[in-house]
């Protein structure tokens, strides 16, 4: 799979959720290298600005469709499989040697053998992954 067809999921299985899609660009934008969000859910709303109350809805609407993995409070994961930011990764914040550069196939190998990675996650995380459309069509439109 590759981000051009992710986009074309996300924007048929969140047309109704604008807020989800909004939250979904905002950290696709402020991921660092190697996918990983160090923000918390108030810092976003405050960013987007949005309720922190919608930010979280979001937030668990990616977790449960695979797109997003919450490592602990105030550290996220997009899966690679379908939003990765390439390049350097910095030494401060990662058990990787400074410099070292991020290959997307290998993250994804780690992240399919980490016990922790919710099953949702994982399943998009596989190669040759088809995204669906959520089979709950029923969704109501977020506003704000």
């Amino acid at each position: 799979m590759d981000s051009t067809e992710f986009m074309r999921w996300a924007a048929k299985t969140y047309s109704r959720e604008r807020v989800t899609m909004a939250v979904l660009y905002y950290l696709i934008g402020c991921q660092e290298v190697g996918g990983e969000i160090h923000a918390t859910q108030a810092e976003i709303a405050y960013e987007i600005p949005l309720p922190r109350s919608s930010v979280n809805a979001a937030y668990v609407m990616l977790e449960r469709d695979g797109v997003l993995w919450k490592r602990r409070r105030g550290k996220y994961q997009l899966n690679p499989a379908v939003a990765l930011r390439g390049g350097r990764k910095p030494a401060k914040r990662s058990s990787r040697k400074p410099g070292e550069q991020v290959d997307q196939l290998d993250l994804l190998r780690e992240i399919l053998q980490d016990p922790d990675a919710p099953e949702a996650f994982k399943a998009m995380a596989q190669p040759g992954t088809r995204l669906d459309e959520r089979k709950d069509s029923s969704t109501k439109e977020t506003g704000i």
